[in-house]
């Protein structure tokens, strides 16, 4: 008997019509009136020869589809842990004041609408918004709050007047030797340098072993060894896949972004060598919708690219043939677990699906299919030219290798940072960041993003690896280090965590669906005096259950979030209990 199969899945493969456009074409519908109603559903179906349901599963699932009518002019907003810690929410207020139109609404004339998302990867400049494709970041939103009647002027019914548009380039630095994933921005290094030579005279298992040597984990949080991931992918029957995860949601990180809109060859070339590695024809790389411009230098170098040889039917005279696909996700932080992106990709709802089988015998379209977070990829070209024990010698023992971190907007030097494992984090924090700007003084660090966890000043002696991160109640995920300043108080921050955990749950199990909507309640008793004690309590037992029986590792994230705030701020919250939900 064979492995079980999905149904919509199974259907999309017997009639060959696999769904990478589905979310396009559901955009496309969205644009014409501004959202998504049963005719374009029934009009889609029948295009793409689905059930209604399915469709209808996909358009309520995103946040890009299912926030409600969009104006005219539609304008993102960050909810993100900088954002918040930048302005206690305030930025939100003031540009709904400015735009004329609340929060998660649409004027009433159609001009303008307003969407609350949960990271646009400006943490280094927060504030930030997307104003269409547009960004806008820092204390004044590009300047709109220096002028806070310029964007309500109205030179004629229905016009609200642009934003000044102002977004801050990322900073980044590479505090290694020898850079390899920023290789191409610092070090000199041109993409597509080793790819030609391995498709005329490599070997995949010559690829497999290099990075075998190399000891190269996954960087999008789970750490798994790639070469593993890679073997038993090729060691499943074809049609096999690679996919590029470039879904980088996690508040607090946008060294992905940093790679797919400075360096998109690097990330291309990665992913060929995957696709030789694994014996794949066919490569997909999933962009989150907030990074408009990623996604459009992705596509464009997939042209260069091809154009240049390096991407068709027999690259560069070679027997191998290898392209690639872009696909733009819809508003989904979950979709960056590699199951969800997979549902993604194959324009379903990006739930969590359990595991066993996994996606290395199971995974897009029922295929097997390796799947790697972008910077993982962008570290692949380095090993191959260079040999993975030079990429061995990087690094701790443990983990080897180097990382990229990201600094929030509170460092006197915030962005990414190239450095090796094992460096103390006081050295990210004080050295590299040099610390906190004025007035600001350091309360808290989130590592690791919304499910990675809280450490006080007193733990930043803590090396970047790992397992020591776990042990201090805290997990790597992609290393951001988001710097939360004494004045966000302990509820304020619980509430924001709660609050991130009960949007994005893609509500596939119970404990993690119901449960964050839970915690949020818990919050609210907090700020009453007389019940916060009681609170504080029930926290442990959801708590607990968010850990033993979650789906998947979104709920055992958020409860590690929440146990490390409980930890880092327990006098506070047992000592003062605020009953204003003001700056929030």
């Amino acid at each position: 008997m064979g492995e079980p199969r999905e149904a919509f899945v199974e259907l999309q493969d017997r009639l060959r019509r696999p769904g990478t456009g589905m979310l396009d074409r559901l955009r496309r519908a969205q644009a014409a009136d501004g959202r998504v109603d049963a005719e374009d559903l029934a009009r889609a179906a029948g295009e793409f020869g689905w059930p209604v349901a399915a469709v209808t599963g996909s358009a309520t699932y995103y946040a890009d589809f299912a926030e409600g009518r969009r104006g005219r002019r539609h304008v993102r907003v960050c909810e993100g842990t900088s954002c918040f810690v930048s302005s206690r929410g305030e930025h939100i207020a003031r540009l709904e004041r400015a735009l004329g139109v609340r929060l998660g609404e649409r004027a009433a004339d159609g001009s303008v609408s307003l969407q609350g998302v949960r990271c646009l990867g400006y943490c280094y400049d927060s504030p930030a918004v997307l104003d269409g494709e547009l960004p806008a970041s820092g204390e004044t939103l590009g300047g709109l709050f220096g002028d806070p009647l310029a964007a309500q002027r109205r030179t004629r019914p229905g016009w609200v007047e642009p934003l000044k548009m102002r977004a801050a380039d990322i900073p980044y630095v590479s505090a290694v030797d020898r850079p390899v994933v920023l290789a191409g921005l610092v070090g000199g290094e041109e993409p597509w340098a080793v790819w030609p030579s391995v498709v005329a005279t490599g070997s995949p298992e010559k690829v497999i072993s290099e990075v075998a040597a190399s000891g190269l984990r996954g960087r999008g949080g789970a750490g798994f060894p790639v070469a593993k991931k890679w073997s038993m992918t090729a060691g499943e029957p074809a049609p096999r896949y690679v996919v590029g995860n470039g879904d980088e949601g996690d508040p607090g990180s946008y060294g992905d972004r940093l790679l797919m809109e400075r360096d998109p060859h690097r990330i291309l070339e990665g992913l060929a060598l995957a696709g030789f590695a694994v014996g794949a024809r066919h490569g997909l790389i999933l962009v989150r919708s907030e990074y408009p411009t990623a996604a459009e230098r992705l596509r464009a170098a997939v042209v260069e690219a091809r154009e240049a040889g390096h991407l068709g039917e027999r690259v560069h005279g070679s027997p191998v043939d290898f392209d690639v696909e872009i696909v733009v996700g819809a508003g989904s932080y979950v979709a960056g677990e590699e199951t969800a992106l997979l549902h993604a990709l194959a324009g379903l709802r990006a739930a969590v699906r359990a595991r066993p089988p996994y996606p290395t015998s199971h995974g897009f379209l029922g295929h097997p299919t390796a799947v790697n977070n972008v910077e993982t990829l962008a570290a692949v070209p380095w090993i191959v030219r260079h040999g993975g024990a030079a990429y061995a010698r990087l690094g701790h023992p443990d983990e080897p290798g180097t990382k990229l971190v990201c600094l929030s907007q509170r460092f006197r030097r915030p962005g990414v940072y190239e450095v090796e494992f094992g460096v103390p984090l006081r050295h990210l924090v004080e050295e590299l960041g040099g610390g906190l700007r004025e007035p600001y003084r350091l309360r808290a660090v989130q590592v690791g993003g919304p499910l990675g966890g809280f450490l006080t000043p007193n733990q930043l002696d803590l090396p970047l690896l790992s397992e020591p991160l776990a042990e201090a109640g805290a997990a790597l995920g992609h290393a951001s280090l988001v710097a939360v300043d004494s004045t966000v108080p302990g509820v304020a921050i619980l509430r924001h965590a709660w609050a991130f955990g009960a949007a994005e749950s893609c509500g596939a199990c119970t404990p993690c669906r119901v449960g964050t909507r839970r915690g949020l309640e818990l919050v609210e008793r907090i700020r009453e005096p007389a019940q916060a004690a009681a609170a504080l309590a029930d926290h442990h037992p959801l708590l607990e259950v968010l850990d033993v029986a979650s789906l998947c590792a979104f709920g055992r994230g958020v409860s590690c979030a929440v146990r490390s705030l409980l930890r880092v701020y327990s006098d506070e919250l047992h000592h003062t209990a605020p009953t204003s939900k003001g700056g929030e």
